[in-house]
């Protein structure tokens, strides 16, 4: 594995990008700007490699950027309801930063921050101490991002985190995917399949119920495969809060810390095709339903709704308010440790 270092100075203090190149030529650009993947390039059913990451041609712009494209939200990724958060009896309230809630870690989480890193063997480790009070989650905590590439195209992020104090830990990485290339337009004529029979039903600010409802005989079954765009338009609450999907599925047969694919998002004309396993219970996905606006990608444009989709592995949404989802707290002592492995083949 061939691992190339650069150094990006910009208003925000030097970002470095890394990228990370198997014996294939196929590569990965990571970024320390919220621990980010830049860019995934990978062949085709006929070889030829290209981006199927979305990203943006300055390396600063993923800095505050609306979509949070490539990188790693946190301390707690997704939403909290109210940003009420209560933690060994003590409340805290979070930044409100998407409609009532708190999303994301708030405006200044992990993903709007640049990490330490470093190179460790075929491994390169992004690294940050967040101190207590930061976005006022309590606890200072340690957590690394740490990326793998392999020479059979797989990509493994290992996330681990450990704390001082009782807090609540929820990672994943928010990368939007279009198996076309990045630039190709929109990915609803993608075929995806998700390892799941369940999923959370929200309220309109896509805060959790509490309900695990089936999919069965609604618009959110990807039990068997089927393109993103065919039921996305339909009349169904979850479609219609969200503006397409933007919804929580619970992984089946989930065990802590046991590997299980979650996803299988397939390509019509390239052929490539993307599975994606993980350690985690849930898998939110995301059809890029408000990417218009976002900063301009390497072709001079800006995306727009539904150019790229995210699959996202990662702990329930509100989980601290809901005692029958998997806990996302995290004590003294403890290893918050998840995997997520993103392989990519064609047929």
């Amino acid at each position: 594995m061939k691992i190339t270092k650069k150094i990006v100075e910009s208003q925000h203090g030097d970002i470095t990008l890394y990228t990370l190149t198997n014996v294939s030529g196929a590569s990965v650009v990571l970024s320390s700007l919220g621990a980010g993947i830049v860019s995934v390039s990978v062949p085709d059913k006929d070889g030829k490699l290209e981006n199927v990451a979305l990203g943006y041609a300055n390396p600063a712009d993923y800095m505050a950027d609306g979509p949070c494209a490539g990188k790693v939200p946190g301390r707690y990724a997704n939403r909290i309801a109210g940003g009420k958060l209560r933690v060994d009896g003590k409340d805290y309230q979070l930044a409100i930063n998407n409609g009532p809630n708190a999303l994301h870690g708030g405006p200044t989480g992990f993903q709007n921050r640049i990490w330490n890193s470093r190179i460790a063997g075929d491994t390169v480790v992004f690294y940050r101490t967040s101190p207590d009070g930061e976005e006022n989650f309590p606890g200072t905590v340690e957590v690394e991002a740490a990326y793998t590439w392999s020479d059979s195209n797989t990509l493994t992020l290992e996330l681990t985190a450990t704390t001082d104090a009782a807090t609540v830990v929820n990672l994943t990485n928010h990368c939007y995917w279009n198996l076309e290339g990045e630039n190709a337009g929109s990915v609803l004529d993608h075929t995806l399949y998700l390892a799941a029979s369940r999923y959370l039903p929200t309220d309109s600010t896509l805060i959790p119920t509490g309900e695990m409802a089936p999919v069965e005989g609604t618009p959110m079954d990807f039990t068997e495969p089927k393109t993103l765009g065919r039921d996305i338009k339909e009349d169904f609450k979850a479609l219609e809060y969200g503006k397409g999907y933007d919804n929580c599925w619970v992984i089946d047969s989930y065990t802590r810390g046991a590997m299980k694919t979650a996803a299988v998002l397939e390509a019509p004309h390239s052929g490539r095709v993307l599975e994606v396993a993980t350690t985690q219970p849930a898998v939110q996905i995301y059809t890029g339903n408000w990417l218009a606006g976002c900063p301009k990608n390497v072709e001079g444009r800006s995306y727009d709704d539904y150019d790229g989709v995210a699959i996202e592995c990662q702990g329930m949404p509100d989980s601290p308010h809901h005692s029958d989802f998997p806990s996302m707290q995290l004590y003294p002592g403890e290893v918050y440790n998840e995997i997520i492995e993103f392989k990519f083949s064609t047929k």
